[in-house]
């Protein structure tokens, strides 16, 4: 009789890896903003080699890429928990749920400062599509059929700069609750 093996499959080591690498990449990357963070630092950070960081990304910019796309999948998810089944404002629901997902520290910086600078407007712009932005424009054409493609996509696209400015305001410091209740208003008043 074979015994089983207790050995992590590739996939899992190489998933695990990837995951060790980013979780101290992002902690660094917020701490002390891309630029002025080093490799060496980083795998020093995750306790593996520079072989290990080189074999999973291609240079610093794709390790960062990596974090920000993982920032912006979990801010949609949460969006998207937030308004699961809601029936009753999903998209006040919604909003809630993106300033909820945009207060945990430093996701702001990464996704509204540091992402378009470090990897550019248009790239950040594409990543987003598939982000937050993405979670509002289902709950925009859910609540306002009677946009056309070309106006639902500009009015998503203005909604969620006013969502991203507001959320940079906040991690700031600004009171949460202004910015809040103005972004409840902008939508109702556009889906009305």
């Amino acid at each position: 009789m074979q015994e089983k093996s207790t050995r992590t499959p590739n996939a899992d080591r190489r998933a695990m890896m990837r995951k060790k690498l980013m979780d101290a990449a992002r902690s660094l990357f917020v701490e002390k903003g891309f630029a002025a963070t080093s490799t060496p630092e980083i795998v020093k950070s995750a306790q593996v080699t520079r072989g290990a960081l080189y074999h999973h990304f291609e240079d610093k910019e794709d390790l960062f890429r990596a974090v920000v796309v993982a920032e912006a999948k979990e801010l949609r998810q949460a969006i998207e928990v937030a308004t699961k089944g809601m029936i009753d404002d999903p998209l006040g629901t919604g909003s809630k749920g993106y300033f909820e997902a945009m207060s945990i520290q430093g996701r702001a910086q990464l996704l509204l400062i540091d992402g378009p600078a470090v990897l550019g407007i248009q790239e950040m712009d594409q990543i987003d599509a598939g982000g937050g932005r993405a979670a509002l424009r289902t709950g925009l054409a859910t609540a306002n059929s009677d946009l056309s493609d070309e106006e639902l996509e500009a009015v998503t696209k203005v909604l969620s700069a006013g969502y991203d400015r507001a959320a940079l305001a906040i991690a700031q410091g600004e009171a949460a609750k202004p910015y809040e209740q103005a972004m409840a208003a902008l939508v109702r008043a556009t889906i009305s």
